[in-house]
């Protein structure tokens, strides 16, 4: 499972893990019945403690994302990629609320702030394709 932890991230270990894990689930890179690795191999591989997978663990087992199996670890649920697609579109539309509101803020029209994400995105495709 490809989970990258920073340091300097101001954002809780445990978080970091349970937002990469939904966005693995979402995608399908992480597909409905996979397992996902034991606590102890994956607090070794991200070299964190052990009781912080436990807790992203519990966390998307919460989420309806991840599901225990008794004595056979966690696995992404039947409906896992419906759930972590929700949490996705939840966290989107939170972020969506504070953009609106500060370009609100800085009297910035919805059409002006629609243009510039345009603007933006194309700037990023174009940026991609350099590499």
């Amino acid at each position: 499972m490809d989970i990258k932890i920073f340091a300097n991230n101001p954002e809780a270990i445990y978080l970091q893990i349970v937002k990469q894990v939904k966005s693995l689930v979402e995608s399908g890179r992480l597909p409905s019945g996979a397992e996902l690795p034991s606590i102890r191999v994956l607090a070794q591989q991200l070299d964190v403690n052990p009781n912080t997978v436990a807790r992203a663990y519990r966390e998307l087992v919460t989420a309806g994302i991840a599901t225990p199996r008794r004595t056979a670890g966690i696995y992404v649920a039947e409906k896992g990629v419906e759930q972590a697609r929700g949490e996705i579109n939840k966290d989107l539309n939170q972020w969506l609320d504070t953009l609106l509101d500060k370009a609100q803020h800085h009297n910035v029209g919805t059409e002006q702030l629609i243009q510039m994400l345009l603007e933006r995105a194309k700037a990023r495709q174009g940026r991609q394709g350099e590499d």
